[in-house]
């Protein structure tokens, strides 16, 4: 028996967030699809060359992938973060990709990727 669109919405609304995270992760490895807007990415792109045009003096440092070393990432997190709590860094951690640290000098930006390497975790620097 099919479930009418209305069933099924009527379903996702009762849904917990993390139920419903976990759901649109799902769909995206059986599709091979992603969830982001690749129409307002491509509506991007002009301003990006444009903005690639000049000099970048600030930039955001990315964690990708936590790795294996969950804990040691976690630890990293705090360090490269001030003021960050054991349980603000395991929630920054889990929700990669999340930028860790934005406004940062190529030099720190570069720094901070090394020092997540070292524990495993994958950092992309934009």
């Amino acid at each position: 028996m099919a479930i009418t669109k209305e069933e099924l919405i009527d379903a996702i609304s009762n849904m917990k967030v993390i139920e419903l995270a976990d759901l649109v992760k799902e769909l995206e490895d059986k599709f091979g699809v992603s969830a982001s807007a690749p129409m307002a990415m491509a509506g991007m792109m002009p301003m990006a060359a444009a903005a690639a045009e000049e000099e970048k003096t600030s930039f955001d440092v990315e964690i990708t992938e936590i790795g294996k070393q969950k804990i040691k990432v976690i630890k990293t997190a705090r360090e490269v973060v001030p003021g960050l709590g054991l349980k603000e860094a395991k929630t920054l951690v889990e929700a990669a990709p999340k930028v860790v640290k934005d406004g940062c000098t190529k030099e720190e930006a570069e720094e901070i990727k090394k020092k997540f390497e070292e524990v495993g975790a994958k950092i992309t620097i934009k």
